[in-house]
């Protein structure tokens, strides 16, 4: 067990902590939460500094109920519209629902401030638990968590430093293995094509680690990154049109998404540009579609489904008492279609699972 994780609190932030720490009473403490004005202005700073120091959240299960939690879990993923987390959320549900529990879903269309927000009100309301889509939040946010008594999930991606628990894969691994594979094929002028890249940290990562395997190879073009300017299918196309205009040299394209390569190979195919004899496309997310006839995509399949049942299985051990992993890294499997000329690697169920 990390030491950050050692350190997690087993009883909440009370009323009772601010106070001390702001040096006022708990009912100075109590009328602030209800009416701030109603205080003066040097006990409402103090007040407020502890409130920020301490991650504390009120505690809207007031009453007998208050030291009680709700047999729900809030659940905050980046968005509704990316069918990549549509799996693993329902998949969640499915197995906690099977045990009592319900999950309230938040997104965030990756805002930490969005998710700072979420995570203050699911707080305030004594979820069970709380699982948060990749590791990077705001101070508030991590302060709030780690003041709580709530077990946490950081799930889809790992790092070094996780709240508490964390299940995923490595994001810039991704981004090697998509590179690599053109590499393989006889790529050698690649571009990576992202969307919000600035906002979304897991996409950035596979891009890194895309740039990592073409600055270590030789008689390899320099990394060219590009951006649509949204995670869809037009925006896809759009931004490959721009990107084969500045290099009609290019001969390989990995993308963040599978929603944007499947534009940007319907717009190849518009322009009549043969894929893959004169671009070789790979994607990620291992989306429906992608095994289509019509697209016929090479992809990188995140292990949606089973990334929700160790979330699962984590919780509800947490719940109820048990010892339970803490640390959960996943493999994705590789499905090279044609879009890469490549045939189609055998995916087993096990593999799947993974």
């Amino acid at each position: 067990m990390s030491e950050a994780r050692g350190r997690r609190s087993t009883q909440r932030t009370t009323m009772s902590d601010v106070a001390r720490v702001a040096g006022v009473s708990p009912s100075t403490v109590s009328l602030f939460l209800r009416d701030p004005d109603a205080v003066s202005a040097r006990r409402r700073a103090a007040v407020q500094r502890a409130i920020d120091a301490l991650g504390y959240v009120p505690n809207r299960m007031a009453g007998a109920l208050a030291a009680a939690s709700t047999r729900v879990v809030g659940v905050i993923v980046p968005s509704l519209v990316n069918s990549f987390f549509s799996e693993t959320v329902s998949t969640l549900q499915i197995a906690l629902m099977a045990q009592g529990y319900q999950i309230l879903i938040g997104h965030t269309e990756y805002d930490p401030a969005r998710e700072e927000e979420l995570v203050r009100t699911f707080l305030s309301w004594s979820p069970s638990g709380i699982v948060l889509t990749g590791l990077g939040h705001s101070r508030a946010t991590r302060r709030m968590l780690e003041a709580s008594s709530v077990p946490v999930v950081e799930m889809w991606e790992t790092g070094p430093q996780p709240i508490d628990l964390m299940v995923g894969f490595s994001h810039a691994d991704v981004g090697r293995l998509q590179a690599r594979h053109l590499i393989e094929r006889g790529c050698t002028r690649i571009a990576y094509l992202g969307a919000q890249l600035g906002l979304d940290a897991r996409a950035a990562q596979r891009a890194q680690g895309y740039s990592d395997v073409l600055n270590a190879h030789t008689g390899l073009t320099a990394p060219d990154i590009a951006e649509a300017r949204a995670q869809s299918a037009s925006a896809g196309a759009d931004a490959f049109a721009a990107l084969i205009a500045r290099r009609p040299d290019l001969d390989g394209v990995v993308f963040s998404n599978d929603i944007l390569a499947l534009g940007a190979l319907m717009e190849a195919r518009r322009r009549g540009i043969d894929i893959p004899g004169r671009v070789r496309m790979i994607g990620f997310g291992g989306l429906d579609f992608a095994s289509a006839e019509v697209a016929d995509l090479s992809t990188i399949d995140p292990p949606r489904r089973a990334i929700a049942e160790h979330v699962a299985q984590m919780l509800l051990a947490r719940f109820d008492g048990r010892p339970t992993e803490e640390r959960v890294i996943l493999d994705p499997v590789p499905i090279y279609r044609r879009s890469t000329a490549a045939a189609a690697a055998p995916v087993t169920a096990e593999a799947r699972a993974r």
